[in-house]
């Protein structure tokens, strides 16, 4: 609705096609508190803050601050939104280029904080293949149950697999030299390497090594990131320009309200993410659940439940754009992004966290980029390609199942 001429002049920076907001604080958070059905999960917020300091158990722990994470991840996304509705396209795609992954960003801090490496690395390589597989698979699946095909931009899907491509076989290096230095060590010696003082023993010249390679290559990526937001940004915006049409966002929150929501729910995420972590290796050794599959598998789906649901109502409504900007437009950033951040804050707070994922995860990765790469190839999708991508993320999560540590 348009604003009235005074207050166009009390907001000559607003972006046009959006009123100023005359919101309150009340009505800010209240919108924000009932948008959505799924906020109905934040009764279990409190409930995971309580089982940690009440000691109800580690499984309690587990599933009640797991249950938590999913609303939070959504209020996230929503105060991110609306915030950036101020910003204009530029920085307001790059503050949800930045948030986008937040609640993997709080986990992944957090367990490495905790030493617990291994879930850092899980949980990216997890969330990596839940959003090309698993997201993009229903997507294209719903989309195909309404129509025979469903179209989008043929260029800037390849560009994104194309920086995907990269982002993956950088992984493939590490383990590669690792493989040639130590014919071919096993997953032991590298987590038993890592337990070392990196610059006491001599004998682990090819611990620091991969270290070197880790940390450097997480430079260029991130400099890749960089140029990859310039790209869809500014200089080739014209390609996403589908994307960003679709729906007309009107302000639900001050911006003011905005940011304080954005920095209260970011210390909550931050704590029941810490239980949780904190969880893990209790909940895994008693119950007898490979922890690969719990940060592989489980951790990835919650932390972008509210993203998933998005995404696949998007396809149906053949708004396909959006639905490979969250899919795969969220590999990108993790890959791109967030791994390399989580290498180099490692590297800072003197956590050995490496490139080095196990074959089997990296084979993975590389198997889905690749058949992601080959169903985008044409600008189309169909239910039987999403039925394809489905196919291999749950012959995947089978195999994690069994995967030990």
């Amino acid at each position: 609705m348009p604003a009235s001429p005074s207050a166009a002049e009390s907001q000559p920076l607003l972006p046009s096609g959006q009123g100023a907001s005359t919101k309150t604080v009340a009505q800010s958070f209240q919108w924000l508190l009932f948008s959505s059905k799924i906020n109905a999960f934040l009764v279990f917020v409190p409930l995971g803050l309580l089982a940690e300091w009440l000691h109800w158990g580690p499984l309690a722990v587990f599933t009640l601050n797991f249950l938590a994470i999913v609303p939070l991840a959504k209020l996230l996304g929503d105060a991110t939104e609306q915030v950036s509705l101020r910003l204009g396209a530029t920085l307001g795609g790059l503050l949800n280029a930045t948030f986008g992954n937040a609640v993997e960003l709080i986990v992944g801090v957090v367990a490495l904080l905790q030493g617990q490496l291994r879930i850092v690395q899980m949980s990216l390589a997890g969330s990596i293949l839940s959003n090309l597989l698993l997201v993009l698979g229903f997507s294209f699946f719903a989309g195909g149950l309404f129509r025979p095909e469903n179209a989008f931009a043929q260029t800037a899907a390849q560009a994104s697999g194309s920086i995907m491509t990269l982002g993956c076989f950088t992984m493939v290096l590490p383990a590669a030299y690792w493989g040639a230095v130590n014919g071919g060590g096993t997953k032991e010696m590298v987590l038993n390497a890592f337990k070392q003082p990196i610059d006491v023993e001599p004998d682990f010249d090819a611990t620091r090594g991969l270290l070197f390679i880790s940390r450097g290559t997480a430079v260029i990526l991130l400099l890749i990131y960089v140029g990859y937001l310039v790209f869809q940004l500014r200089t080739h915006s014209f390609l996403y320009e589908d994307e960003e049409g679709d729906g007309e966002e009107t302000e639900q929150m001050s911006p003011r309200s905005a940011i304080v929501a954005l920095l209260l729910i970011t210390l909550v995420t931050s704590f029941n993410a810490d239980y949780l972590v904190s969880a893990i290796d209790d909940v895994a050794n008693n119950y007898h659940i490979s922890k690969v599959f719990i940060g592989t598998i489980l951790l990835p789906i919650v932390g972008n439940a509210a993203e998933h649901v998005t995404s696949v109502f998007m396809a149906a409504k053949n708004k396909m754009e959006i639905a490979l900007s969250v899919a795969i437009g969220s590999s990108v950033q993790i890959c791109l992004g967030m791994v390399p951040v989580l290498v180099i804050v490692g590297w800072m707070v003197g956590q050995p966290l490496s490139l080095y994922f196990h074959d089997f995860e990296t084979i993975t990765l590389v198997i889905s980029v690749l058949l992601v790469n080959s169903l985008i190839q044409d600008g189309k999708s169909n239910y039987l390609e999403g039925a394809l991508l489905l196919a291999l993320y749950f012959v995947i999560a089978l195999s994690f199942w069994v995967q030990p540590l």
